[in-house]
């Protein structure tokens, strides 16, 4: 089973934007290292909106091919062209990854049951576990929690990332949908109130800095250390806000190479993070023992 705490994996570029694949090597050591829990390999964190085709897919197959069945990965495959969807969730099955991650579309603005049918496709087309992706924020769209539902009784959906931070939602899909159907956090703030409230994972931003912190995090939580997980995720609530100063991935990105752990490179339109947020962004590394 998917659980725990599953980081939504930068991918390191050089400064001129080129795919700077020794690092990638070494953040995906780190994690197995750190214990985080699973990875997941080009969603939003990893600037999947930026990455060509060619370069989208050679990713996935590189963080496949090192976990080597370690840890679960899972593919960031969503597009708001359901055809697109399918051609990219068939390429990572083929890759040989544990499920999927499809975003609802953006920009077009589905109706409800036209998110529905969208992802019925996907299902119907391609035998690989699948989780929704909801993040209205990014997106443009909200998928309502009766479609959801309807979803969830559909084969090869099994769960999803739920990033709106509202937990009274979440415990509603809990209560809702099956008892198999994984209910993931997409929100590092409220991560540990959504497990605690009936959720397997959080699908985390901060994971990328703090991997052995969120790892504890999420196992405390699942095993209804409120307590404690709570006291975890206080010490971490800086870091959870800094990396949100600007849109995300730019503050992680910065953050993860002021670790060491990769060069300062993203793509346009997204730019290195304001020399104003420095400061906040170090200072919350810091009083979490990061940096």
């Amino acid at each position: 089973m998917m659980q725990g705490s599953m980081v939504a994996l930068v991918t390191p570029m050089l400064a001129n934007g080129e795919l700077d694949w020794d690092s990638l090597h070494k953040l995906v050591d780190w994690h197995l290292e750190q214990g985080t829990d699973a990875i997941v390999a080009v969603g939003t964190t990893g600037e999947s909106a930026t990455l060509n085709v060619s370069e989208h897919l050679a990713v996935i197959k590189k963080v496949v091919d090192q976990v080597n069945g370690r840890i679960p990965v899972v593919a960031g495959t969503g597009a708001n062209s359901t055809a697109e969807a399918v051609e990219l969730t068939q390429s990572a099955k083929s890759a040989g990854v544990d499920a999927c991650l499809l975003v609802t579309p953006y920009y077009n603005k589905p109706t409800q049951e036209g998110l529905f049918q969208h992802h019925e496709f996907i299902a119907k087309s391609v035998a690989v576990p699948q989780l929704l992706y909801n993040v209205p924020g990014r997106t443009g769209i909200d998928m309502d929690k009766e479609t959801v539902q309807r979803l969830s009784a559909i084969d090869h959906i099994v769960g999803i990332k739920e990033a709106t931070g509202e937990i009274d939602r979440a415990k509603w899909l809990v209560e809702n949908t099956p008892d198999d159907f994984l209910i993931m956090s997409g929100d590092d703030e409220t991560a540990v109130e959504l497990i605690l409230a009936g959720g397997k994972a959080n699908i985390s931003v901060t994971a990328n800095v703090a991997p052995a912190q969120v790892a504890k995090m999420c196992a405390l939580a699942l095993e209804g250390k409120a307590d404690e997980a709570r006291a975890i995720n206080q010490q971490l609530m800086p870091v959870h806000n800094a990396m949100f100063v600007e849109s995300n991935p730019i503050p992680v990105k910065w953050a993860v190479a002021e670790m060491g752990l990769m060069q300062h490179g993203q793509r346009l339109p997204l730019t290195r993070l304001a020399d104003s947020y420095h400061q906040q962004v170090r200072e919350a590394l810091s009083g979490a023992g990061i940096l």
